[in-house]
């Protein structure tokens, strides 16, 4: 597991929750408006030190009366072998755990819910579900990715856990009409629209 970022108190994380924020390493995805390019840029990767599981936990471990829970996020969480083992660890100290994800692996996700590993997901939902229009948002050539996103979407739909689905508004990508799309096939769960926010972008960084 590759950790190159951890925030030890968040209030915006999980709604309604004080948690601690882990940032995974690595991304199947280049979206030029991503905020986390030292999470997903190889060269940039390098460069940031990685951080310890074990300090990590002992932190978790020190702070239990004063947490509600713990974010991964990243980068793509689901891209590390080691991820199920790595929630098992943060599980047995007490803590929910939310994940955050690109909806890429359905097959982890499909085991981490199985395995009772995540309290509540966070999915990204970057566009309408059309290959060429997802493949172009998300910098990704691979032909089965919305095939893979639609399985995690309804892998969630079935869960029985809360869940969230989200899309980040960009001008550049995002009609009113594809909005207006958007809104209408997810209106049967807790869906959400957020602002783009201005930085540090792939785009600008890569």
């Amino acid at each position: 597991m590759r950790i190159g970022g951890f925030v030890k108190q968040s209030f915006i994380d999980w709604e309604g929750k004080i948690t601690s924020v882990i940032f995974t390493k690595g991304c199947n995805f280049r979206c030029g408006f991503c905020h986390n390019p030292s999470l997903v840029l190889p060269k940039l990767i390098e460069q940031t030190p990685d951080i310890e599981v074990a300090a990590i936990t002992e932190h978790l471990r020190k702070r239990k009366q004063w947490l509600d829970g713990v974010v991964i996020t990243g980068g793509e969480p689901t891209l590390h072998n080691d991820l199920s083992t790595f929630i098992k660890t943060i599980k047995e100290l007490g803590y929910p755990v939310k994940l955050d994800t690109n909806g890429s692996n359905p097959t982890l996700l499909k085991k981490l819910i199985a395995d009772n590993s995540v309290d509540y997901v966070a999915m990204d939902i970057k566009t309408t579900l059309k290959q060429y229009e997802y493949s172009k948002i998300c910098g990704c050539d691979n032909p089965n990715l919305v095939n893979c996103v639609k399985e995690s979407v309804e892998i969630l739909r079935e869960s029985g856990i809360d869940y969230q689905l989200r899309t980040t508004e960009i001008p550049e990508y995002h009609s009113a009409d594809t909005i207006a799309a958007l809104k209408k096939k997810f209106s049967y769960c807790n869906y959400k629209l957020q602002p783009f926010r201005d930085g540090n972008t792939i785009e600008r960084m890569g």
